[in-house]
């Protein structure tokens, strides 16, 4: 998710963070490269200019942070203004006072809307709210049998009808039914076009006057980039939206739809789908997605994924989160990393998983997230005794010799496990100190100076070469 987007944006940063002081001209080539590197990820060009002026205004506009670098600084403007394109504030479900709460699911034909219907349900379900879905879809064959069948994987009830038959009364029927039952939210799978056109608006303007929907969610595809700002504005045109769900973000989306739609459409993206599994939907909060792009972790997404791998596993959802908070705070050692890989086979691909561990995902070596290449990993690191676990400084040519030896692979690999154990630990601990120093994390955070400044070490003066020989004697 965002992986070319995330790289990119991290090589035009780091023209910022290898400098001691900033220049105007400087500042300007660097938003050059980053206004390049959104519009080339399919941003609609009005939000790509507005966002490089918003960045610009502060990065020249007021003082250091001490203790803080001017190229820190302008990490962390980006930051804030990526958070504030995807909307600053999270954006949840409205719940209805009446139960039950309707969630009408929209889209064209081919976004993953009864996918999507199927995985609301289930997270409402997770979330202590009892759900019902309403099989309205009944113009693409198998529609109907597609949502039962997802209805029986994750224990919800489905209620469905005929194919033919009208699906807006269809749908008056199932919320009765799910207001008689006692649910708590209905969601609503309806047909999609291949286009937008009238007929599918004159139904979907039924389906609104009928159920009187507390969320209408659409469900758009993350590939399409700009089409998919285009398709968000043409059904809030007819509809008025109240949110958007964006599928296939775990695929090459190259993110130009979630950065516009908010700015464009000006409506919350919801939820963002990142697999095929029923569990594969999160929420979208604005500050840790755009920590996500910029390469500086999501703990607070690890340690929800490990709580959802150890109760999958009944292992109790308090621990699994201990153990993630401590892999991603705690002291990192090869222990750590360790219990990091054999967490990360429950959680999920190792990229995505280690994308929200600060600083570690961009310096994972090439090809980790092979499941052959994880378990060499977890043999090499078996091979070592606790004590070189927890020190790996103490492991020299010999000892090298004797792991690559005990976990049958060679000593290049043991190599390049250890030098990448270094850059992650590297990157851990600048990130700290940023944070430490009130740098990335801090709620108020100032501008920069841009000019002169006080990031020019001041020269030594040398003592004359006579004096010099008379010290010396």
């Amino acid at each position: 998710m965002f992986g070319e987007l995330s790289s990119r944006l991290d090589r035009a940063l780091g023209r910022f963070r290898q400098r001691g002081i900033l220049t105007e001209p400087l500042v300007r080539d660097g938003l050059r490269e980053i206004r390049r590197t959104l519009l080339e990820a399919d941003v609609h060009f009005r939000v790509t200019k507005a966002f490089v002026r918003r960045v610009e205004e502060r990065a020249l506009g007021a003082v250091v942070v001490k203790g803080v670098s001017p190229g820190q600084q302008i990490v962390k403007i980006v930051h804030d203004e990526l958070a504030g394109l995807l909307g600053e504030e999270a954006s949840g479900i409205r719940w209805s006072t009446a139960p039950p709460t309707v969630v009408l699911v929209v889209g064209l034909q081919g976004s993953g809307k009864t996918t999507t219907a199927a995985k609301l349900a289930r997270r409402f379900r997770s979330e202590g709210r009892e759900p019902m879905l309403a099989a309205c879809d009944l113009q693409r064959p198998a529609a109907t049998e597609q949502l039962e069948t997802l209805g029986r994987t994750i224990g919800v009830e489905v209620f469905s009808g005929e194919p033919g038959g009208d699906p807006v009364a269809l749908a008056g029927r199932a919320q009765a039914a799910a207001r008689a039952a006692g649910k708590a939210v209905l969601v609503v799978d309806t047909a999609g076009r291949l286009q937008i056109d009238a007929p599918l608006m004159a139904e979907l303007g039924r389906f609104r006057a009928e159920l009187a929907p507390d969320e209408i969610l659409l469900v758009a595809d993350a590939m399409t980039g700009q089409q998919a700002v285009r398709i968000a504005e043409g059904f809030d045109a007819e509809l008025g939206l109240t949110g958007v769900v964006l599928t296939k973000m775990e695929g090459d989306a190259r993110g130009g739809a979630a950065l516009s739609i908010r700015e464009v459409v000006g409506r919350p993206i919801k939820f963002i789908g990142v697999g095929e599994g029923p569990g594969d939907l999160e929420p979208v909060d604005p500050k840790r997605l755009a920590g996500r792009i910029l390469n500086r972790g999501d703990v607070v997404g690890l340690v929800e994924r490990a709580a959802k791998a150890a109760a999958a596993e009944e292992e109790g959802e308090a621990g699994a989160a201990r153990g993630a908070k401590a892999a991603a705070e705690g002291p990192f050692d090869l222990e750590a990393l360790l219990g990091m890989l054999r967490q990360v086979k429950r959680m999920g691909a190792l990229e995505e998983v280690a994308r929200l561990v600060p600083g570690i995902g961009p310096r994972l070596p090439a090809g980790a997230g092979d499941p052959k290449r994880i378990r060499h990993m977890e043999a090499i690191i078996l091979s070592m005794t606790p004590g070189e676990r927890r020190s790996p400084e103490v492991i020299g040519a010999s000892r090298r010799r004797r792991i690559a030896r005990g976990s049958g692979r060679p000593v290049a690999e043991v190599n390049r496990l250890l030098k990448s154990f270094r850059e992650m630990g590297r990157a851990r601990k600048a990130l700290g100190s940023m944070a430490g120093a009130g740098g990335l994390g801090g709620p108020g955070f100032p501008a920069l100076p841009v000019g002169r400044g006080r990031g020019r070490k001041k020269r030594k003066k040398r003592k004359p070469a006579a004096r010099r020989r008379r010290l010396r004697r």
